[in-house]
């Protein structure tokens, strides 16, 4: 299998990093690696002077997984759902139902808490685009003024469907702060690596904070009554901005997939050759 670790952390529509996806779903992210270790470098470049005004254009580098609060006590229901999640955390490989270990995407916004090691900003008229290193997704935010839509995955026949990133809304609070508001997130996506899950119904909030020229924090805002007792902030994390880029890819590969699932559902299984 490919290193995890190889090659850079930046993304670029059109370029990502690749490697073992299996090895990052499925063990304890490192105390240090290659995007922290960049991170850490591009922090010591100090603040670049002040941010431009209503602007997140660029690359940015983040950990390979934030620091995650803890999350309030569930509903029943989400009891529920906790329960028939059997994460690769407190489960064997092969007994783990981990949706991202057969290649499902991530979703969202799970997509902003793990493998987060590089996102970008592309900004047009009427909406921004949001590209992630991990398996080349990007997700639209509409800043055209529109609503959010209302009840999705709903029986009407006008109630739209639940979408893997969800439907989302951003707009500028003051000169330095983009906030997105996301409904509709597919009920198959994890919150995170531990299995939490969430309901059609959840609600949540993106707060972009340019700090300075090379510092955006980044504020994410769960609100699920249908899962959760109370609206709590699920991470807070900092992103370093970019100079120059260097482009590999990272992506699921269902055949590298399976080989890695296969050899540890079952460590006496021979391993093919090499590619």
């Amino acid at each position: 299998m490919r290193n995890l670790h190889k090659g850079c952390i930046v993304i670029l529509a059109g370029a990502l990093l690749v490697s073992s996806p299996a090895f990052a779903q499925t063990t304890p992210p490192p105390k240090r690696g290659v995007s922290e270790t960049l991170y850490d470098r591009l922090a010591n470049t100090g603040s670049g002077g002040a941010a431009p005004r209503r602007d997140l254009t660029g690359f940015w580098a983040g950990l390979v997984e934030p620091k995650l609060n803890e999350v309030p006590p569930m509903t029943p229901w989400g009891q529920e759902q906790f329960r028939l999640h059997k994460s690769t955390w407190n489960s064997s490989v092969a007994e783990s139902n981990d949706p991202s270990s057969g290649c499902d995407p991530l979703g969202f916004p799970r997509n902003m808490l793990f493998m987060t090691r590089g996102i970008a900003f592309a900004q047009m008229p009427g909406r921004l685009l949001e590209l992630f290193l991990y398996n080349k997704v990007w997700r639209e935010v509409w800043t055209d003024g529109r609503q959010l839509p209302k009840n999705v995955g709903g029986n009407s026949a006008d109630a739209p469907d639940p979408r893997w990133y969800g439907y989302s809304v951003g707009r500028w609070e003051g000169d330095y702060t983009f906030v997105v508001d996301t409904v509709g997130s597919d009920e198959r996506s994890w919150l995170d690596n531990y299995g939490h899950p969430h309901s059609v119904d959840m609600r949540v909030q993106e707060r972009y904070t340019r700090v300075d020229h090379n510092t955006l924090e980044v504020t994410i805002t769960i609100d699920d009554p249908k899962t959760y007792t109370k609206p709590f902030v699920m991470t807070k994390s900092n992103y370093r901005w970019i100079p120059q880029q260097e482009f590999e890819e990272q992506i699921c590969v269902p055949s590298e997939e399976s080989e890695y699932l296969k050899i540890m559902g079952d460590p006496t299984a021979p391993a093919s050759p090499s590619k």
